[in-house]
């Protein structure tokens, strides 16, 4: 049974005359008549009475169109609702914490400048929720600054970090010129919560130089460790593009670490057996630019 089978059987009912539902249909009167026989067959049941060379509608036959018109219209909502998707464009992007509070609105803003046709949404959480956002196809593509372990995703770099350290204005670093590493084992430490990709960055490079620290505070979003940090509750490492402007106005002061640095890159990642739609194409072809 196809879509084809009900429409000639709802047109047949509609005309109660195989000749009338084929001319209305651009079809010979031998199709229509195959096509009702076909779904009869396939329900073990007579749809119509031939009497008296008219068509009567049998009663397996009436209830057969109350569901066949229903199926009939869900079928054409659905391509009606899919075609306005298409034309809309729309697009799932997630972000994790960092990208998507600094780096994300601003590719946004430009891809809408470029594209104010499409629709997007965005979605922000750490690198490890994201990464299960995507596996679960409720994100098309995202931009992560941690790593992700799923073989079945596409992972390409974007856009090159570097994590520094801050402290707040009063602080015993703010006067130095740098900080040695050993400096930092003293301190209590403001960081973000274990699944994050800054945090997991910050405890690779503290393991590979053997330096011991100790966290006195743990949060889920950056805001949280600037303002602490600038209170002068401990020192932090996040992303230089997350305190710009609080060490431009002094809030803030970023140091140097002797010999030690926390470089990273940004990714995109999307899965490997998704279709890139054009608008997907050309929010990759944005920051890859």
């Amino acid at each position: 049974m196809t879509f084809r089978h009900l429409q000639i059987f709802i047109t047949v009912c509609d005309k109660l005359n195989m000749t009338a539902a084929a001319e209305s249909l651009f079809l010979s009167q031998p199709a229509v008549s195959q096509a009702i026989s076909e779904l009869e067959k396939h329900f073990g049941v007579r749809l119509f009475e031939r009497l008296s060379k008219k068509l009567h509608l049998t009663k397996a036959g009436n209830s057969l169109l109350y569901y066949a018109r229903y199926i009939i219209q869900m079928n054409s909502q659905a391509e009606k609702e899919m075609r306005l998707i298409n034309k809309r464009n729309f697009i799932r992007i997630g972000a994790s914490v960092t990208i998507g509070a600094y780096i994300l609105p601003k590719l946004i803003l430009k891809f809408k400048e470029l594209n104010s046709e499409n629709t997007v949404e965005v979605i922000e959480d750490n690198t490890a929720k994201i990464e299960e956002l995507i596996l679960r196809d409720q994100l098309d593509l995202a931009l992560v600054e941690g790593e992700t372990t799923s073989p079945n995703l596409i992972r390409k770099s974007f856009m090159e970090d570097e994590l520094v350290l801050i402290c707040g204005a009063s602080h015993r670093f703010a006067a130095m010129t740098s900080v040695n590493p050993h400096e930092l084992e003293t301190e209590p430490f403001i960081v973000r919560e274990k699944e994050s990709g800054t945090r997991k960055k910050f405890e690779e490079v503290m393991a590979e130089k053997e330096l011991s620290w100790h966290a006195s505070w743990t949060c889920n979003n950056v805001d949280s460790i600037k303002m602490a940090v600038a209170a002068g509750l401990g020192v932090s490492v996040i992303s230089k593009f997350a305190v710009i402007n609080e060490v431009c106005s002094g809030q803030l002061c970023n140091k140097e670490i002797d010999g030690l640095h926390f470089n990273r890159h940004y990714k995109m990642i999307y899965h490997k057996d998704k279709y890139l739609s054009p608008a997907m194409q050309r929010f990759i072809k944005l920051c890859d630019a």
